[in-house]
């Protein structure tokens, strides 16, 4: 976010990539370097988007279609960047959140084939400015994401069903993994693709030198002596 002190690094990828778990390892390794780490996700964050969350997640606003879908996400994305985001961000705080605007650009834009001017407007107003430094994409195929979710749920509950996501096909899977891979190529800058089909350690070491890559660029620059 330019102009911010803090840095705003989302996560991305599809299901089972591993998003949670290498949060977790870069807050560690970030608070460790001293910084205020605030670790949020979507949908949710805020409360009101949590309240969202249930309901997008659940499949209850499914039979109102995809569009209303998109918009409960707006809505939800608003709350948690006025809530919590932005004020992390001008406190001087590291964000990392689990997804952000490129899983709307990938979930109900390209598979949920909604009209790109819908989406944009939809997204300049839920984000009002806010947009990540940093998104780090964890790329994995669509088969092996599937069966890690389904391991992890079932470590989790084996009682626990699908949501409302990992219910779908996995050619829809493999869809929304090629327009990420096209969003990064898109806008190298801000997104950096990691291979998510490796150890979790090796994955880890990538991104903390990716972030204090990005923290050292995002730095403000020292005032020259005079």
């Amino acid at each position: 976010m330019a102009g911010s002190a803090g840095i705003f690094i989302s996560f991305e990828g599809g299901e089972g990539s591993g998003k949670s778990t290498q949060i977790r390892r870069l807050a560690d390794h970030l608070r460790g370097s001293g910084l205020e780490v605030v670790v949020t996700r979507e949908p949710g964050g805020s409360a009101g988007a949590e309240a969202v969350r249930h309901v997008i997640l659940s499949g209850a606003a499914e039979d109102f279609g995809v569009r209303m879908e998109a918009i409960l996400f707006a809505a939800a994305r608003n709350d948690h960047v006025e809530e919590v985001i932005r004020p992390a961000l001008k406190r001087g705080a590291a964000v990392l959140c689990d997804r952000f605007i490129d899983s709307s650009r990938v979930y109900q834009g390209v598979t949920g084939n909604l009209e790109p001017a819908f989406m944009a407007a939809l997204e300049q107003a839920a984000v009002d400015g806010v947009m990540p430094d940093l998104t780090i994409l964890l790329d994995l195929p669509a088969e092996i994401g599937l069966a890690r979710a389904g391991r992890r749920r079932g470590a989790i509950d084996k009682t626990a069903e699908p949501d409302r996501f990992e219910r779908e096909q996995q050619d829809t899977h493999e869809k929304r993994r090629e327009a990420y891979l096209e969003i990064a190529e898109s806008e190298p800058v801000r997104c950096r693709v990691i291979d998510a089909d490796r150890p979790e350690h090796d994955i880890a070491a990538d991104i903390a030198d990716i972030a204090d890559e990005a923290l050292a660029a995002h730095a403000p620059a020292a005032e020259p002596v005079s």
